[in-house]
């Protein structure tokens, strides 16, 4: 496999893996919608970043690791899946009638990064991400290549995959943001941001390596 073989065919896999909706999909439509662009961005980034991480635990071994410790991938799985429904409780049991101007209150001052804290752990706490990439980029990597490093590069791509189609989603709300902040829509959005949390939560805890 040439390099622009193996550029080409992994934009390809990675640009639909990327688009298939999931936990990331939720949650930077419902920031986007309710929270406002900023935030979402951070959510994005967060998720960005988490990525990075995960390439370059890959490289150092610790994708290999999950991918061949039960137990290490079970711990994490269940790490994330509680911290999945931990979000999808809170959104589901307690909606909010309203919408609040974020930036105008001194909680949300003292936390700028919450958006970005909770794309990142959103993101790290899912070993399935790692597991996808130790399994999934090395087939990708042409002959005579050294695997970590062309590994990382492209995770590097995918990560700049996922914020354009974040960029996407989060201008694609923008026309309706008065609609989608008015107070029923907001109820029924964070019940149906929780359902759907909750079941990637069980998803994830039924997960196998």
């Amino acid at each position: 496999m040439t390099v622009e073989t193996s550029l080409l065919t992994f934009l390809l896999a990675a640009s639909l893996l990327t688009m298939t909706p999931g936990v990331d999909t939720a949650l930077v439509l419902r920031t986007a919608a309710l929270q406002g662009t900023r935030r979402a961005v951070q959510v994005a980034l967060g998720i960005g970043a988490g990525c990075l991480l995960w390439g370059a635990a890959v490289a150092l071994g610790l994708g290999a690791l999950l991918a061949a410790s039960e137990l290490a991938f079970n711990l994490l799985k269940w790490i994330g899946a509680a911290y999945l429904a931990w979000l999808g409780l809170q959104m589901l049991l307690k909606p909010r009638r309203q919408f609040s101007d974020e930036s105008a209150t001194s909680t949300q001052a003292r936390r700028p990064l919450d958006g970005f804290l909770r794309g990142l752990l959103g993101n790290l706490l899912n070993p399935k991400v790692g597991v996808f990439y130790v399994s999934f980029l090395p087939q990708f990597v042409p002959t005579g290549y050294a695997v970590v490093s062309y590994s990382f590069i492209l995770a590097l791509i995918h990560v700049l995959l996922g914020l354009v189609w974040s960029a996407v989603l989060i201008l694609a709300t923008r026309p309706l943001a008065a609609f989608l902040r008015r107070g029923l829509v907001i109820h029924w959005l964070d019940r149906a941001t929780g359902s759907v949390l909750l079941v990637f939560a069980a998803g994830l805890a039924l997960a196998k390596r």
